[in-house]
Protein backbone atom coordinates (compact mmCIF):
# COMPACT_ATOMS: atom_id res chain seq x y z
CA UNK A 1 0.00 0.00 0.00
CA UNK A 2 1.35 3.43 -0.97
CA UNK A 3 1.54 6.11 1.69
CA UNK A 4 -0.05 9.35 0.51
CA UNK A 5 1.73 12.49 1.61
CA UNK A 6 -0.39 15.55 2.21
CA UNK A 7 1.00 19.06 2.09
CA UNK A 8 0.40 21.10 5.25
CA UNK A 9 -0.77 24.73 5.38
CA UNK A 10 2.77 25.68 6.41
CA UNK A 11 4.09 23.68 3.45
CA UNK A 12 1.68 25.44 1.10
CA UNK A 13 2.93 28.82 2.34
CA UNK A 14 6.55 27.69 1.85
CA UNK A 15 5.81 26.52 -1.71
CA UNK A 16 3.97 29.75 -2.51
CA UNK A 17 6.91 31.80 -1.22
CA UNK A 18 9.43 29.88 -3.33
CA UNK A 19 7.19 30.25 -6.39
CA UNK A 20 6.85 33.97 -5.71
CA UNK A 21 10.60 34.54 -5.37
CA UNK A 22 11.60 32.28 -8.30
CA UNK A 23 8.76 33.13 -10.65
CA UNK A 24 8.62 29.44 -11.60
CA UNK A 25 5.58 27.15 -11.70
CA UNK A 26 7.10 24.49 -9.47
CA UNK A 27 3.95 22.38 -9.41
CA UNK A 28 4.21 21.95 -13.21
CA UNK A 29 7.16 19.57 -12.70
CA UNK A 30 6.13 15.99 -13.44
CA UNK A 31 9.30 14.44 -11.95
CA UNK A 32 10.71 13.06 -15.20
CA UNK A 33 14.27 13.32 -13.82
CA UNK A 34 15.75 15.05 -16.86
CA UNK A 35 17.17 17.79 -14.64
CA UNK A 36 19.05 15.26 -12.52
CA UNK A 37 20.39 13.50 -15.59
CA UNK A 38 21.53 16.80 -17.09
CA UNK A 39 23.11 18.35 -14.00
CA UNK A 40 26.93 18.34 -14.00
CA UNK A 41 26.90 18.82 -10.20
CA UNK A 42 24.37 16.07 -9.35
CA UNK A 43 27.07 13.63 -8.28
CA UNK A 44 28.24 16.12 -5.63
CA UNK A 45 24.76 16.87 -4.28
CA UNK A 46 23.23 15.13 -1.29
CA UNK A 47 19.84 15.06 -3.06
CA UNK A 48 19.25 15.18 -6.79
CA UNK A 49 17.80 18.25 -8.50
CA UNK A 50 14.51 16.39 -9.07
CA UNK A 51 14.38 15.53 -5.36
CA UNK A 52 14.97 19.19 -4.55
CA UNK A 53 12.00 20.11 -6.74
CA UNK A 54 9.83 17.37 -5.19
CA UNK A 55 10.62 18.43 -1.63
CA UNK A 56 9.76 22.00 -2.60
CA UNK A 57 6.52 20.87 -4.28
CA UNK A 58 5.54 19.08 -1.08
CA UNK A 59 6.43 22.08 1.08
CA UNK A 60 9.13 20.15 2.93
CA UNK A 61 11.27 22.86 4.47
CA UNK A 62 14.05 20.36 5.25
CA UNK A 63 15.16 21.05 1.67
CA UNK A 64 16.76 24.20 3.14
CA UNK A 65 19.24 22.04 5.06
CA UNK A 66 20.54 20.23 1.98
CA UNK A 67 23.66 21.24 0.12
CA UNK A 68 22.07 20.75 -3.30
CA UNK A 69 20.78 24.31 -3.54
CA UNK A 70 24.26 25.65 -2.77
CA UNK A 71 25.91 23.46 -5.42
CA UNK A 72 23.65 24.53 -8.29
CA UNK A 73 26.07 26.07 -10.80
CA UNK A 74 23.28 27.92 -12.66
CA UNK A 75 24.59 26.42 -15.89
CA UNK A 76 21.02 26.03 -17.19
CA UNK A 77 21.60 22.47 -18.47
CA UNK A 78 18.44 21.42 -16.61
CA UNK A 79 16.42 24.35 -17.95
CA UNK A 80 17.41 23.71 -21.56
CA UNK A 81 16.36 20.06 -21.32
CA UNK A 82 13.28 20.40 -19.11
CA UNK A 83 10.16 19.43 -21.09
CA UNK A 84 8.13 21.84 -18.90
CA UNK A 85 10.60 24.74 -19.26
CA UNK A 86 11.19 25.01 -15.52
CA UNK A 87 14.30 26.97 -14.56
CA UNK A 88 15.68 24.99 -11.62
CA UNK A 89 18.49 27.50 -11.05
CA UNK A 90 15.87 30.14 -10.18
CA UNK A 91 14.31 27.73 -7.69
CA UNK A 92 17.73 26.97 -6.16
CA UNK A 93 18.37 30.71 -5.87
CA UNK A 94 14.98 31.21 -4.19
CA UNK A 95 15.81 28.45 -1.70
CA UNK A 96 19.18 30.09 -1.01
CA UNK A 97 17.44 33.43 -0.47
CA UNK A 98 15.02 31.89 2.04
CA UNK A 99 17.93 30.23 3.83
CA UNK A 100 19.99 33.42 3.90
CA UNK A 101 17.05 35.39 5.27
CA UNK A 102 17.21 33.14 8.31
CA UNK A 103 20.48 34.96 9.13
CA UNK A 104 22.67 31.86 9.31
CA UNK A 105 26.19 32.29 7.97
CA UNK A 106 27.68 29.22 6.30
CA UNK A 107 31.16 30.66 5.86
CA UNK A 108 33.41 32.75 8.08
CA UNK A 109 35.98 34.69 6.10
CA UNK A 110 37.99 35.30 9.28
CA UNK A 111 38.24 31.53 9.72
CA UNK A 112 40.25 31.16 6.51
CA UNK A 113 43.99 31.46 7.26
CA UNK A 114 45.47 34.69 5.83
CA UNK A 115 48.00 32.95 3.51
CA UNK A 116 45.26 30.77 2.03
CA UNK A 117 42.90 33.74 1.73
CA UNK A 118 45.60 35.66 -0.18
CA UNK A 119 45.90 32.84 -2.72
CA UNK A 120 42.17 32.56 -3.36
CA UNK A 121 40.82 34.33 -6.46
CA UNK A 122 38.83 37.42 -5.51
CA UNK A 123 35.85 36.22 -7.54
CA UNK A 124 35.74 33.05 -5.44
CA UNK A 125 35.71 35.06 -2.22
CA UNK A 126 33.01 37.44 -3.47
CA UNK A 127 30.91 34.54 -4.80
CA UNK A 128 31.26 32.57 -1.58
CA UNK A 129 30.36 35.57 0.55
CA UNK A 130 27.30 36.25 -1.62
CA UNK A 131 26.08 32.66 -1.52
CA UNK A 132 27.02 31.57 1.98
CA UNK A 133 26.50 34.56 4.26
CA UNK A 134 23.41 36.42 5.32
Amino acid sequence: MTKIMMITKEGEAFLARIQEISGEAITACDQCGTCSGSCPMASEMDITPSEMIRKTQMGQQDVLSTKAMWLCAACFACTVRCPRGIDLSKIAEALRQISLRQAVDHIDIAGIPAPERARLPQIALVGAMRKFTS
